[in-house]
């Protein structure tokens, strides 16, 4: 009897409903959602031009004899790994000083840092040039991409998911991962435009650099956006109530000391997420032009189709994640990865180009099942005070061991072995570990993100008081 009262008279931070949300409430959170997309959308346009260039890139600056046969290519995809190195640096520094100074501040620094550094990578000289300063230069300018990325993904989806109400956050934070898309869809869209319009002797000759010059008009434009957002009222009076996060060493030190069950958690679901989003999206066009020997317009082509068909389906996926919860989707995706993986990856080396789509097309389903709630899924993992720091430091350290790497990984474990359905088994080993993860979280769909705990672990007490919850199930 003695429980029941105190779990009634216990007060819980109120859900948040779209309902109760005034004009210019509902105004607020859909521009900071757009704040968040863009930049993260800029974030993934300079990866996703990467990745498509990388064939011109590596015979620009990596060619160091006549007969270097995979080496450049094997050196330009560890480039691109290489600035996913210093991310966990990025996330340990910015993310405990976004839990301090704010969100809005550091999204603001690490806009122009990866505007900045992207848009020099277009204006480098060549091997040919200069020698060895050509790679050495492209390597700083992706280090210091990766230091500014490393606290970029993270607090925009911190931002959104705590300005969205939380009846409808897998709605919102698909926005953001719709302009993550939207970035790699336009990179793929342009580099195959350009490709097609002025010839591979024209990519060579110069037209490589425009992309990366692009990056800087759209990061005068990102900025401009991020400079007038607010923080959340979330972040403002759970940072009033506590002290924990009275300096970014002590947000540090309360992370690693209270909650390293969360950042493990985390830490495994993101092996999948990223070994799927950087294999299907950014090591895809080297793979199946250079690997498998298919044309390269061709091949851009068809993941052109499957990302347009990923940006039709992802706020969909987002607001049925609102309605019946976050895990029955990422359970599927992880179960799917799993099995249909290796499948998928011999139908894309058939000749044939209806074949190679639908491969693909498993691929991008599951992912696209994945990173539709992800943004309202990983902050909820962690209360207010140290969210920003959970979710940077975890989820940079996972993606700097096995997302960056996944395309040199592969490439190299091809290229040793001989083996072309190694992407495949890569996929499959990631969809376990993702799923084993995902078990293990609590549902967060439609929980208030307010108070300082971790949102799920009040369920009980909510439902005591008369609360109906998402995906709980009374015991």
């Amino acid at each position: 009897m003695s429980t029941d009262n105190t779990a009634a008279t216990v007060e819980l931070p109120p859900i948040t409903r779209d309902i109760d949300l005034s004009p210019l409430q509902r105004k607020t959170a859909r521009r900071s959602v757009a704040g968040a997309a863009i930049g993260n959308a800029i974030e993934w346009f300079d990866y996703g031009i990467y990745g498509y260039l990388v064939v011109y890139i590596s015979s620009l600056f990596f060619t160091f004899g006549d007969d270097a046969g995979a080496l450049p290519r094997i050196m330009a995809l560890a480039t691109f790994a290489i600035s996913f190195l210093v991310r966990p640096l990025g996330g340990i520094i910015l993310g405990p000083l976004g839990d301090r100074l704010g969100r809005q501040k550091v999204l603001v620094f690490t806009i122009i840092m990866i505007s900045l550094s992207t848009a020099l990578i277009g204006v480098l000289p060549t091997f040919d040039q200069v020698g060895f300063l050509a790679p050495i230069l492209l390597v700083l300018l992706r280090m210091v991409q990766g230091f500014s990325a490393g606290g970029e993904y993270a607090g925009a989806a911190v931002f959104m998911a705590e300005h969205a109400p939380d009846n409808r956050r897998g709605f919102y934070g698909s926005f953001l991962e719709f302009g993550t898309l939207a970035g790699f869809s336009a990179a793929a869209i342009l580099c195959t435009v350009m490709t097609l319009v002025v010839g591979e002797d024209g990519m060579m000759a110069g037209w490589w650099r425009l992309p990366f010059l692009l990056t800087l008009v759209l990061g005068i434009v990102g900025m401009w956006m991020r400079r007038h957002l607010g923080e959340s009222e979330t972040f403002t009076e759970d940072s009033a109530k506590t002290t924990v996060n009275k300096s970014a060493t002590k947000a540090l030190g309360t992370l690693l000391r209270e909650y390293p069950g969360q950042v493990l958690k985390l830490f495994g679901f993101v092996i999948l997420i990223n070994v799927a989003f950087y294999l299907v999206l950014t090591y895809m066009p080297s793979y199946l032009a250079a690997t498998l020997g298919h044309g390269a317009a061709e091949s851009n082509f068809a993941l052109v189709i499957i990302q347009l068909l990923m940006m039709a389906v992802i706020v969909p996926f987002g607001r049925l994640t609102d309605k019946i919860g976050r895990k029955p989707l990422l359970i599927t995706a992880s179960a799917g990865f799993v099995l249909l993986s290796v499948p998928a990856v011999m139908l894309i080396q058939q000749a044939s180009f209806l074949a190679q789509l639908a491969g693909i097309g498993i691929l991008g389903l599951f992912l696209v099942m994945i990173i539709s709630s992800i943004s309202a899924t990983l902050p909820a993992l962690f209360p207010t005070a140290v969210r920003y720091s959970g979710f940077a430091i975890g989820y940079n350290i996972s993606t700097a061991l096995f997302g960056g790497t996944a395309g040199v990984a592969n490439e190299a474990l091809i290229d040793a072995t001989g083996n072309v359905l190694i992407p495949g088994w890569y996929l499959t080993v990631a969809g376990l570990i993702g799923l084993i993860s995902v078990l293990t979280f609590k549902e967060t769909a439609g929980r208030s993100l307010r108070g300082n705990v971790i949102p799920g672990s009040d369920d009980a007490l909510r439902v005591a008081q008369g609360e109906t919850l998402v995906g709980h199930i009374n015991k």
